[in-house]
Formats: C-alpha cells, structure tokens, sequence
C-alpha cells in the first residue's frame, strides 16, 4: 500500500512539472512575443533612389526655338548649324537630313545626332547642341512692336504689355495668337475683367494686334 502512494505522488509530481514547462514555453512563444512587444515598427527608409522623389524638371525644346549643332574632331572644320525648330518639330541636318528635335532635351538630342552620324559617316565625332535667344514676337497695334526675349512663362495680356502696351487704335477684342501656322483669336477685353482665360505664349509665337475700323 505504501508503495502504491508513492508511485501515485511521484506520478503527480512529474505532471505536475510538465505542464509547468509547457506553461512557461508558452510564454515565451513568437506570436505571444509579436503580440505583446512594445519594440516600435522599423522606420521607414528614405531618400533612396525610386523612394518617391520627384527628378527635376528638364527643360525640352520648343517649336521655334533656336538650336545651334556643332560638330567637333571632324577631318576638317565644320560651320555650326543654326536653326529654328520647324513647325513639324524637325531640324534637318547635312547629310542625315530631318531630325525630331521638339520635346528633346539637348543631351538627347546630341545624341541622336550623333548616333546618325557615327559610324556610317564618320568614325570620331563630339556633337554639341546649344539654344540660342527665346523669342516671340508681337506686331501691329502696340506701342513698341518687334522681337521680344522669352525670359519665362507668359500669356497674351503679359506679352502686349511688354511690348508697351496697345495703341490707342488696337482692336482688343480681336487679338491673333499665331502658332504653328495655326490662329486662335482672344478677346483682350474679357481677359483683362477676367472672364476669359489668357492663354499662354511659347517661343516661337505671333501675337498681331489689328487696328480696329472705327
């Protein structure tokens, strides 16, 4: 009898003991540590490369605008090429002929050119595109009509007054805007109280102020 007591206390105790190790490894399991840590969620990173970062904007040409090509380590010298950007978008060069320059940036299109160029005409070739001056260009009933310098954004309305403003005979109402063979007529008068919008000028443009009949 004596026996048979200790074999039941003992039995207790080792059941006891395991489910007091089953116990404390439940505690220390993953999903009870995820559950009830205080550690913080890892920052997130940033300022690397494709993060969300916006690249600056790079400036593409224009209809109208200037471009000068010049073509360097050649056999012989070569005269730069001057030209305004067609109303197709195009330059053409010598030799190569029609190139789409428009909504390219000088480095690309350096490259281009190069790229025609090398090597089925020639074996080394540096090429270098530049912009000369901006313009637009206002004429008929302002005050100091001509060329002017395309120095950044501007609109119709801005465009008369840095050309010194209308004569006292300029039809308001009946302003050409000319771009790409292409004419939009803007009403001046509504611009200026605000109830038309003034549409932008790119280089290149015409802005004519006709004089009015009366």
């Amino acid at each position: 009898m004596k026996l048979h007591c200790k074999l039941v206390v003992r039995g207790l105790t080792i059941c006891g003991l395991s489910l007091a190790g089953l116990m404390f490894a439940g505690c220390s399991s993953p999903s009870d540590e995820a559950l009830f840590s205080d550690m913080p969620n890892p920052p997130a990173m940033t300022g690397l490369p494709g993060a969300g970062g916006s690249a600056a904007d790079v400036a593409r040409f224009h209809v109208g605008d200037a471009i000068i090509v010049s073509l360097s380590g050649l056999p012989e010298p070569y005269e730069p090429h001057k030209e305004p950007i067609k109303e197709d978008g195009t330059i053409t060069m010598p030799d190569i002929g029609k190139i789409q320059a428009a909504g390219k940036t000088a480095g690309e299109l350096q490259n281009e050119i190069h790229d025609f160029y090398v090597p089925r005409f020639y074996t080394h070739l540096t090429v270098t595109v530049d912009i000369g001056d901006r313009v637009y260009y206002v004429s008929g009933e302002v005050k100091t009509p001509g060329r002017q310098l395309y120095l950044g954004e501007t609109s119709v309305a801005k465009a008369i007054a840095s050309a010194g403003d209308f004569t006292d005979f300029a039809n308001k109402r009946k302003v050409w805007l000319i771009r790409a063979g292409q004419r939009t007529k803007v009403n001046v008068t509504r611009v200026l109280a605000g109830k038309d919008a003034d549409p932008p000028v790119y280089p290149g443009d015409q802005i004519t102020v006709p004089r009015r009949i009366w």
